[in-house]
């Protein structure tokens, strides 16, 4: 198995068995919000809601607050946090904005700047 250092990737959420464990009250409240009823009573008591999940204090306040980033920072799978944002009726694209807001990479264009290293194309091959 690999250390959690070799698996660190700059800039990237690492979704691993750690993070599962660590958010797993949180993503099953976000995946709970997949039927009508579950989105109805959210809506009716976010807090309420978050206690029948037994999210932490931490979890709790920053799905009330809808800090994006901070759901990632406590296990929440980007995948699950979207049926959240759903909720509220934001994108993927809303999630991803506010991801790179939050980290001070502002793209005012709406277009994301290009990737460079490794993992990126060549400029003629896109």
């Amino acid at each position: 198995m690999a250390s959690r250092a070799a698996i660190d990737v700059p800039a990237t959420y690492v979704f691993d068995a750690e993070q599962s464990r660590r958010g797993y009250h949180l993503n099953k409240l976000c995946m709970s919000l997949r039927t009508a009823r579950s989105r109805a009573a959210f809506r009716r008591d976010e807090a309420a809601y978050c206690d029948a999940y037994h999210l932490t204090a931490e979890q709790k306040q920053a799905v009330l607050d809808r800090d994006w980033v901070r759901m990632l920072d406590l296990g929440g799978n980007i995948f699950y946090i979207f049926k959240l944002a759903l909720v509220d009726g934001r994108s993927m694209q809303f999630l991803g904005g506010a991801f790179r807001t939050r980290t001070g990479n502002r793209c005012s264009t709406g277009t994301s700047p290009p990737v460079t290293g490794w993992r990126s194309m060549p400029p003629t091959s896109r």
